[in-house]
């Protein structure tokens, strides 16, 4: 493993286990003072904190692997790891949103029936203010490093604090107007949870499209590919090219391209030409890629440069 992803992996784990650490304490939290405390809306925000706390086991299990150089079995690297990782958050996410929709809706239905709900503890109203600030301040940390080193599993998770943070502002709403507002009012704690489950359903569904998109071989975004395509042909002595596909590989990005040289050249200078070709890519854009180049003579009478 070189020592750039040695790097990136030890940043990888010092920022998840910070997260892990702090989930860890609000899962409890939240749990302790919702069952405690009466509110629904902030069982439902522990459990969606306990889904923090095991989606960071799983980051924490698969970055190693994920990161771990291109082997016999695995000859184009073991990116595809972290793709599983980020849609295993995305899954764990879904059945949690469900979960927590299911047990509001089941407590509106007991109100409806008459059923007088408690009202929660103030003790509530101050752990969803506590689970704001620490969740919003995991995600500004856990997304910064994530774009810093370009992993989509840290990306992911950043964004599993966000749905955090968010879905404690709803709790925030829900347990104040329960608390607050009197009796008529309490049901606006399981309302809470009904969307704080909505919301981590999206965040879900989000989270989980990139990678379903990677592992049907979709293309990099349009900009990128051009972005790539005048890196090319901006190296001297590349004459033209056609057939580039991209595709990516976790933290790695696939790309192969057919270039187009002087016909005259040797098959040692055609090589040269191919290495700054990959040297190119990897200096300005990305050092993490696989690329293969194949290398053509030029004809200027064929059509030009075609994708």
């Amino acid at each position: 493993m070189a020592a750039e992803t040695r790097t990136e992996v030890a940043v990888i784990r010092r920022i998840t286990w910070i997260g892990f650490w702090v989930n860890a304490v609000l899962m409890l939290l939240k749990l302790f003072f919702g069952y405690w405390g009466h509110s629904d809306a902030l069982v439902a925000d522990g459990f969606h904190s306990l889904s923090d706390f095991g989606t960071d086991f799983i980051v924490l299990i698969f970055v190693g692997v994920a990161y771990k150089s291109a082997d016999d079995s695995h000859p184009y690297g073991h990116g595809k790891y972290e793709t599983l990782a980020t849609l295993l958050i995305a899954f764990v996410l879904l059945a949690v949103a469900v979960g927590i929709g299911w047990g509001g809706i089941d407590a509106i239905i007991s109100f409806f029936n008459g059923n007088e709900l408690p009202r929660p503890d103030v003790w509530t109203i101050i752990v969803a203010i506590a689970s704001i600030a620490a969740k919003e301040w995991l995600f500004r940390l856990t997304e910064a490093k994530g774009k810093e080193i370009g992993s989509p599993a840290l990306a992911a998770n950043a964004w599993h604090h966000r749905s955090d943070a968010i879905s404690s502002v709803a709790t925030l709403i829900g347990v104040s107007g329960a608390y607050f507002l009197g009796m008529k009012f309490r049901i606006l704690d399981p309302i809470a949870s009904i969307l704080i489950g909505i919301f981590i359903a999206v965040s879900a569904i989000k989270i989980a499209r990139p990678s379903i998109d990677e592992l049907l071989e979709r293309a990099l975004p349009p900009e990128e590919v051009e972005k790539i395509r005048v890196m090319i042909l901006s190296v001297p002595g590349v004459r033209d090219l056609h057939h580039l596909k991209t595709r990516r590989a976790g933290h790695s990005a696939i790309i192969d391209v057919h270039i187009k040289v002087d016909p005259d050249l040797t098959v040692t200078e055609g090589h040269d030409i191919a290495s700054r070709v990959e040297h190119t890519i990897r200096d300005r854009w990305h050092r993490d890629i696989i690329m293969y180049v194949h290398v053509e003579p030029f004809n200027p009478t064929a059509t030009s440069c075609q994708l």
